[in-house]
């Protein structure tokens, strides 16, 4: 079984992202909990104040898909849209639940919890603001819980009620590949895949929805992802011209666009060769 982690440490709690911070949330280490391991034992209480833990899941019986996420994560935001349309589907046989962590890009209205008070308000804002009609927890101020499966900003894990992980996405707005997972779930069988990356298309897919992941984080969100990602910010600006699309389209526009613009410019540089 793994152990969860406990810890003072305000490192994980930081008030700006870092690269380091960005390189790490892109792999997951051979360490960290995957198919086949158990979860940890763990206790955290939802926006309603009920407490979700190791027994509250064998007392359910049905498979749960835990999904870790926060306000000012751009992953979480383009996640929320599938979460609902899977819980409409799945939602009587697959039990729900998202673990708010710590803000992903804090900014100046929603900075880094400094208390749990606060954190726990973060989770209330969550379940509003995406209109889940399940269940939100909030993990501990340190983070026990998200270290313990490993402190990327939202990855999935379907979880059957013994406490086996049986599903892993690195990335929760896979919609697709994950509702395979929960299908299979539904059904009492295991998921065909045991996990998924999909990094391309779950960036792709947030891509759109970043600016109002930053613009709820407030002011100096967007600066900080400038300084640490400037890449991914320009992809976040370019997509404000593809406002007429759905959001979840314009990640694809985007890289359309620019490799449209390398590959013009690629064309121009050899024709003056």
């Amino acid at each position: 079984m793994i152990v969860a982690v406990t810890s003072t440490d305000t490192g994980y709690r930081f008030a700006h992202p870092t690269m380091a911070t960005v390189l790490s949330d892109m792999r997951i280490p051979g360490t960290d909990p995957r198919p086949g391991d158990a979860i940890p034992e763990f206790s955290v209480t939802t926006t309603d104040g009920a407490v979700i833990d190791n027994a509250s899941l064998r007392r359910d019986g049905r498979p749960a898909l835990i999904v870790f996420g926060s306000l000012t994560c751009p992953i979480t935001e383009s996640a929320g849209d599938g979460l609902r349309e899977l819980h409409a589907r799945y939602g009587d046989r697959v039990r729900f639940i998202v673990i708010n962590v710590r803000e992903a890009h804090p900014g100046a209205s929603t900075p880094q919890p400094r208390t749990y008070e606060q954190k726990a308000g973060h989770a209330s804002r969550l379940k509003e603001h995406h209109r889940l009609p399940f269940e939100v927890a909030t993990d501990d101020l340190d983070g026990t819980l998200h270290r313990a499966f490993g402190p990327r900003p939202s990855s999935a894990y379907l979880v059957d009620p013994s406490g086996e992980i049986t599903f892993r996405a690195h990335w929760s707005n896979v919609t697709p590949a994950i509702e395979v997972a929960v299908a299979a779930a539904a059904s009492g069988v295991r998921p065909p895949r045991a996990e998924v990356g999909q990094t391309v298309r779950a960036m792709a897919r947030m891509t759109g929805h970043a600016g109002q992941a930053l613009q709820t984080a407030g002011r100096g969100a967007t600066r900080d992802t400038w300084k640490i990602a400037p890449p991914f910010a320009a992809m976040i600006a370019i997509s404000r011209l593809f406002g007429f699309l759905p959001a979840s389209r314009r990640g694809v526009a985007v890289m359309v666009t620019l490799a449209s613009v390398t590959i013009a410019v690629g064309v121009a540089i050899a024709a003056f060769m």
